[in-house]
């Protein structure tokens, strides 16, 4: 089912990405994004709209003069929505080399304004990317998902199958498509957390397409580029958003995740000697 109508969230949806992302226009910030907006990314959270986020993405844009985001796809039931994206740009700190690399956001507003975002981006591709200086092409854009995401109906039933393979810890168990931040493009999945614990920060449906975010607990089992093999076995809190169909018999089919391995990585990576 497709419609000229714009659902409300997807329109502000829209300032968001086009008026204000694309535009780096951060005097519209009111008309987006409540002033005690929060966003989680990588272990970590941004607790206000202009005292911790605005300052964050300044930095962003201040690096990539040209940062651009292109959405894949909508999740949308109405109450909350989750965005799979690319950001994409030139970084004048690495001489102008490109990048592209995914993300995925789980949104939560109150009718009118933005409130909190459970986000993760895959900076550790975009840094592997800059190293190299070789590029990852972008996944195919949503031709319109304006104008033609309408909103599905939270399916508890499918909710509850996603918690039940969720609490496993091991993402990788989902047939069809798996895919872990750029790992068809590396062709692996690196399994970087022996998993102890889940716990469940964000989830939710449209039908039995269900959007979520964990942070798996564990010890670090390698995998990570830059971090010493030495790091093995260190306690590691890795954040991992994503999103997934479930069937009709409750298995977990075609999953897509963006992980901030990159926290991990910054954490553990070797420190100069004195």
């Amino acid at each position: 089912m497709t419609g000229t109508a714009m659902h409300p969230f997807v329109a502000l949806m829209r300032t968001y990405c086009i008026d204000y992302t694309n535009s780096h226009d951060q005097t519209i910030y009111d008309r987006i994004m409540e002033p005690d907006y929060v966003l989680h990314m990588m272990g970590a959270t941004l607790q206000g709209r202009d005292e911790a986020y605005a300052p964050a993405v300044t930095r962003v844009y201040d690096e990539y003069p040209g940062l651009g985001l292109v959405v894949h796809e909508f999740v949308l039931n109405g109450d909350r929505l989750c965005m799979r994206f690319s950001e994409h740009g030139a970084s004048i700190r690495h001489a102008g080399r490109l990048a592209s690399w995914r993300g995925i956001g789980l949104y939560r507003w109150n009718g009118r304004r933005l409130v909190e975002n459970w986000v993760e981006q895959d900076y550790a591709g975009r840094d592997r990317q800059l190293a190299s200086g070789v590029p990852t092409p972008l996944d195919p854009v949503h031709l319109d998902p304006w104008t033609t995401t309408v909103p599905v109906p939270e399916d508890p039933t499918a909710v509850a199958a996603a918690r039940r393979f969720l609490e496993t810890g091991d993402l990788t168990a989902a047939t069809g498509e798996v895919v872990v931040d750029d790992s068809d493009v590396t062709g692996g999945v690196a399994r970087v957390v022996d998993v102890d614990a889940v716990t469940i920060d964000d989830l939710f449906s449209a039908g039995p397409r269900v959007a979520f975010h964990v942070t798996l607990h564990g010890r670090y089992e390698g995998g990570l580029h830059g971090v010493d093999p030495t790091a093995v076995g260190e306690p590691v809190d890795l954040a991992v958003a994503g999103v997934a169909d479930v069937s009709e018999n409750g298995s977990i089919r075609n999953l897509r995740s963006v992980t901030g391995s990159a926290a991990i990585m910054r954490r553990l990576r070797p420190r100069p000697s004195a």
